[in-house]
């Protein structure tokens, strides 16, 4: 059996060796529900890592949103890297889902790209779950999202074996028959190809590709290969497993009997829409629906399959769906065999509660409007009581839980005191309006904030809406602070890129709204202004105060201006349970003689885990062949160009297209004077 094995050079300190010894102790005595009060920069991501190597089971990490998620994925990785730790999000995360709004007369057809590395890293999760039990997946509320059912997925699986009878044209059938697609081209996740003898495949959850070549009808050889430099990393291969493409998949008996109860309801759904004289709905309704069927009769598949699992599985009207915690491995009597932990979980378990009626709303007006048959309604997220039902052992994490967490928690386990001896920030208070002297609370914070960077500092400032974080932003550009703003409107990836290159440096002022309170770690802020502190409301109630405030307490010379005109509640009680923590880490800090220390953390660029090989490979190309390039562009294109075709007649697609890419780049970096037009 896989044991974790936690590697780092630190040891517990602070509170955490207390508080990991009473989750450990909780979780032994069969406590069903803890909660870890964490402070904002007391490491309870380290603490829960130190109880995942003492418990041992597998681990399933929810976070609230997908930036945080990914920036735990890759902390979970540092402190386990001989253990599978994957991230796991939902394309709905990225994509915007299927929807209709009938006042517009608008239907958004559901976004068929597919991220081919959030497909990778899925089908990664679920492997890991059925082949090991040294797992920890994290990922976003989604993860209680329909998906296909792991005994179907496991089932379909095809081993192969050196020595096995197929032949070459079988073995692709089989191939197909799990959903694999056939090519001529690059090999990506989930596609093969055909080479004389050989079939290269790369598996739907690896970057790596299986050569297999056949004899006489027999598997003669299985090499492992990589695919952009094409070296064999192992020539010795004896067994291989591939799993299916695709969640959603079902064997052919199965799917025979799925396509006739579709057909029956397709049927009696039509009949009510012709009583109800809806003829343009029926008809709607009807091609689509056909549409769907033959594809599935054809290639098993289709696009928005997810919509027809309830027929598929056999699950009846109404019954909760398989999700990702159906992979997970469970006891002899059916209960939950891993370990829960819900991050920022004030935040996380409204989401997960409110997850079902969302989706129940968008997918009433499909079904009502013809685009969905009725059954469309069981591809859904659980509601929240089932949810509890499929889990186990849980520990919630929060600097500000919840009356929920605390109430239905056997334990709640405090960690005040930081390893680095941080203390909460000191806090002030002063007007928003202009009054005097004083030029309001704007100029205010920018005095403030050209202090702070002038030191080497970086700064925050949160706002209450939107459009406020952007005016804000080119109103600090204008008085010479180098500013972006960030908000729910910019896309994840661009997101993450920008909290990336704050961590950096590149710019020293960062601007939000409520995006800033949880989970954020920016350990180079020195200063964070809290702009219409007292517009008592979600944004500024007490839970978000101390959030945000938390944000300065992983910098020694962290602090933080609350801009208000009248002292609210939540104002009053932030201020109250800050100074609180902040006497008794103190405190501690005189009685064990400790000088605060700023956090030092590597600034990583978290969207590594969803760069491809491709990507890095061109890259790198480029920063070792750049010197030749700037001495004769044009015949060094050409050079390119002739080593792609090249590579294209042995096909070697793989090295082909990394030069395909390269020459892309290359000749975007031709200058304006046109350098090549000059040699």
């Amino acid at each position: 059996m896989n044991k974790f094995k936690l590697k780092t050079t630190f040891k517990p300190a602070g509170d955490q060796p207390v508080a990991i010894s009473k989750l450990v102790d909780g979780l032994k005595k069969g406590m069903k529900k803890q909660t870890l009060l964490g402070v904002t920069g007391s490491g309870k991501t380290f603490t829960m890592a130190n109880v995942i190597a003492q418990i041992g089971k597998p681990t399933l990490v929810i976070a609230h949103n997908k930036t945080l998620a990914a920036q735990l994925a890759q902390e979970y990785r540092e402190f386990f890297p001989e253990n599978a730790v994957h991230y796991f999000v939902s394309y709905y995360d990225f994509y915007q889902p299927e929807a209709y709004m009938p006042i517009t007369d608008t239907y958004i057809e559901k976004d068929a790209q597919i991220n081919e590395e959030i497909d990778r890293l899925r089908h990664a999760s679920t492997q890991a779950l059925l082949s090991r039990r040294d797992v920890i997946i994290v990922a976003s509320a989604s993860c209680i999202y329909g998906l296909g059912s792991p005994v179907e997925y496991e089932k379909e699986n095809i081993k192969v074996s050196l020595g096995d009878k197929i032949s070459k044209t079988d073995f692709m059938r089989r191939l197909v028959a799990i959903h694999f697609e056939r090519t001529n081209a690059d090999l990506t996740p989930g596609i093969f190809r055909s080479v004389g003898n050989r079939v290269e495949i790369m598996p739907i959850s690896e970057k790596f590709v299986w050569n297999m070549e056949f004899e006489a009808d027999k598997i003669n050889s299985i090499i492992k290969v990589d695919p952009v430099s094409q070296k064999i990393i192992d020539g010795g291969v004896r067994n291989i497993f591939l799993f299916p493409a695709k969640h959603f998949i079902t064997e052919k008996s199965e799917r025979k009997r799925a396509i006739l109860d579709i057909e029956r309801e397709l049927k009696v759904r039509l009949k009510v829409f012709e009583a109800e004289g809806k003829l343009l709905e029926a008809e709607r309704l009807r091609r689509r629906t056909k549409y769907d069927l033959a594809m599935i009769r054809e290639v098993g598949y289709c696009s928005g399959i997810e919509n027809y699992s309830r027929h598929l599985s056999g699950k009846l009207p109404g019954e909760p769906p398989e999700t990702l915690l159906s992979y997970f491995p469970h006891k002899k009597d059916g209960s939950a065999d891993f370990l829960l932990i819900i991050d920022e979980s004030h935040v996380t378990l409204p989401q997960l509660g409110g997850m079902y009626n969302g989706d129940a709303s968008r997918k009433k007006t499909l079904v009502e409007f013809g685009f969905r048959l009725p059954s469309a309604m069981d591809n859904r997220p659980l509601k929240y009581a089932e949810f509890e039902k499929r889990v186990g052992e849980t520990i919630y994490t929060s600097a500000t839980p919840s009356e929920t967490e605390i109430k239905e928690s056997s334990q709640i386990v405090e960690q005040i005191i930081r390893p680095t001896g941080l203390v909460d920030p000191d806090v002030v208070i002063r007007p928003i309006l202009e009054k005097g002297k004083y030029g309001g609370q704007v100029h205010d914070f920018i005095n403030e904030a050209k202090v702070e960077i002038k030191k080497g500092g970086r700064v925050l400032a949160t706002t209450l809406t939107k459009k406020m974080a952007e005016d804000l932003s080119a109103y600090l550009k204008d008085a010479g602070i180098k500013s972006e703003y960030l908000h729910s409107e910019i896309k994840t990836i661009e997101r993450i890129g920008i909290l990336t290159s704050f961590r950096k440096g590149k710019f020293d002022c960062l601007v939000g709204v409520n995006l800033l309170r949880e989970g954020l770690d920016l350990p180079e802020v020195t200063f964070i202004g809290i702009l219409d502190a007292d517009k008592e409301g979600f944004l500024r109630s007490e839970v978000s105060l101390i959030q945000t405030i938390g944000r300065a307490a992983r910098n020694s010379a962290g602090r933080v201006i609350l801009y208000a005109d009248k002292i609210t509640g939540s104002i009053k009680r932030a201020l109250e349970e800050t100074n609180r923590r902040r006497a008794i880490q103190v405190a501690y800090n005189k009685k064990h003689n400790i000088t605060p220390t700023t956090i030092k953390k590597k600034i990583h660029n978290i969207m590594e885990h969803l760069e491809t090989e491709h990507k890095k490979a061109v890259g790198n190309i480029i920063s070792i062949d750049k010197y030749l390039f700037e001495k004769n562009p044009k015949k060094f294109i050409k050079d390119k160009e002739h080593a792609m075709s090249d590579a294209v007649k042995v096909l070697d697609f793989e090295t082909a297209a990394i030069l395909r890419d390269e020459i892309k780049v290359l000749k975007g970096m031709v200058t304006t004077d046109d350098k090549i037009g000059k040699k």
